[in-house]
C-alpha cells in the first residue's frame, strides 16, 4: 500500500519536472540568440567604423598626395663678378653668378624641358641664360648654377637709364618658364609649368644686390 502511494506521488510530480526542464532550455536558447545578435551588432559597428576610416584616409590621400601643384622657380643669391656703368652715355655692362632654383612640392618627380631665363630693363631684354633640362625629385629643390651677362646695348637712347645710374642704382627684372610633367605613383603624369618673375636692385657703388624679390 505504501509503495502504491509513493508511485502515485511520483507520477504526479513527473509532468511538473518535465515542464521546468523545457522552460530552462527555452531560456538558454533565448540568451544564446541574444548574444549572437549583440555580436552581429558589434561586428556591423566595427565594419562601419572601418569603412568611415578608409573614406577619411582616401580623402586625405587625394587632397594631399594625389593633388598636383605647379612647381616654382626662384633666383638664389646673386654675386656680382663685374659691373661697369657710365651715367653720361648712359650704359652698363655686368656679369654675376646666381642659382636657378626649381622647387617641386609634389609627391612625385617633375621632369622639365630646357628653357631660358630672360633679364630685362624696363621690359626690354638685356640678357639671357639657358636652363638645361633636368628632373626634380619629389618635395625637393633643384639648384642650377648659372653665370649671367647683361648690358645696355639693346636699350633705346631715350630711356631713363642715365638718371637711374646717376642715383647709383640699376633696377632689373627677370622672367622664366619651364614646361614639364609631374609623375605620381610612377603611372600618373600631368603637364605642369613652373614660372618665375623677379625684380632686383643693384647698388653700383657697392657692386652688389641691394634687393631681390621673386614671386
Amino acid at each position: 500500500m505504501a509503495e502504491k502511494v509513493v508511485a502515485e506521488k511520483y507520477h504526479q510530480l513527473e509532468p511538473a519536472t518535465g515542464h521546468s526542464g523545457g522552460d530552462h532550455e527555452a531560456s538558454a536558447t533565448t540568451q544564446s540568440e541574444e548574444l549572437k545578435r549583440q555580436k552581429r551588432i558589434k561586428m556591423y559597428k566595427y565594419i562601419g567604423i572601418f569603412i568611415v576610416f578608409q573614406i577619411v584616409v582616401m580623402s586625405v590621400f587625394g587632397m594631399t598626395v594625389m593633388k598636383v601643384k605647379s612647381p616654382k622657380i626662384r633666383l638664389g643669391n646673386i654675386y656680382v663678378l663685374s659691373l661697369n656703368s657710365v651715367p653720361a652715355a648712359p650704359s652698363f655692362d655686368m656679369s654675376f653668378v646666381t642659382q636657378i632654383r626649381v622647387r617641386n612640392l609634389n609627391w612625385g618627380t617633375f621632369k622639365f624641358d630646357a628653357g631660358m631665363a630672360t633679364f630685362m630693363y624696363q621690359g626690354v631684354p638685356v640678357g639671357q641664360v639657358a636652363i638645361p633640362n633636368s628632373k626634380v625629385r619629389m618635395r625637393s629643390t633643384k639648384k642650377i648654377d648659372v653665370v649671367v651677362s647683361v648690358n645696355s646695348a639693346a636699350l633705346p637712347s631715350n630711356s631713363a637709364l642715365g638718371s637711374e645710374l646717376s642715383n647709383g642704382l640699376l633696377m632689373l627684372s627677370s622672367q622664366a618658364k619651364l614646361s614639364g610633367k609631374v609623375t605620381l605613383m610612377m603611372i600618373m603624369k600631368k603637364n605642369k609649368s613652373a614660372e618665375m618673375s623677379c625684380s632686383m636692385v643693384f647698388n653700383l657703388a657697392a657692386k652688389s644686390v641691394q634687393n631681390l624679390d621673386c614671386n
